[in-house]
Formats: C-alpha cells, structure tokens, sequence
C-alpha cells in the first residue's frame, strides 16, 4: 500500500496566483477574526469594543457573506440610535 499523501499536497499543485490569493483569504480570515475576537473580549474589559467589533466584522466581510450582513446589521442599529440619541441633528446638503 502505497504512504499517504499529506493533505496540502494538492495546495502546491495550484498555479501561484490561486495560492497568493488563498493564502490572502486564510490571512483575512486569522486576522478579522482576532481583531473580532479581541472586540467581543472588549465587551467585558475596559476598552472601545463598540469600534473594534465593526473593524472586525469589515475585515470579515471582504470574504464571508454572514459578516457583510452582520455588519450591515451593525451599521442599521447605529443608524437608528443615532436618530433617538440625536433627533435634531439635520443632515448636512452638500
């Protein structure tokens, strides 16, 4: 019985524009992650959670559809606090 091929064998198969841009995504991914990660722990620690979270969620987006929407969420609950926190503020013509 031939040995088993290890499981990155067929990563290095591919043409180097599709590992530069898989490599990108895996890159993407650790770090929206840590930064999200980093935010949720923000929550409970002393820090700006409610800016490090939408940073993570952005870098998240360039690559998962659930972070766009999540993200999208985010920016649509902002919106309305905004309004109730602010409710005489008129927007600016340009």
């Amino acid at each position: 019985m031939p040995p088993a091929a290890h499981p990155y064998e067929k990563y290095k198969a591919l043409p180097p524009a599709k590992q530069f841009r898989l490599w990108r995504r895996i890159w993407r991914s650790i770090i929206g992650f840590t930064v999200l990660g980093l935010g949720i722990a923000l929550i409970v620690l002393p820090g700006p959670a409610i800016i490090v979270i939408p940073v993570g969620l952005a870098i998240l987006a360039t690559e998962y559809a659930w972070a766009r929407s999540s993200l999208n969420k985010f920016k649509e609950h902002g919106q309305k606090l905004g309004r109730i926190l602010l409710p005489n503020r008129k927007k600016k013509t340009p």
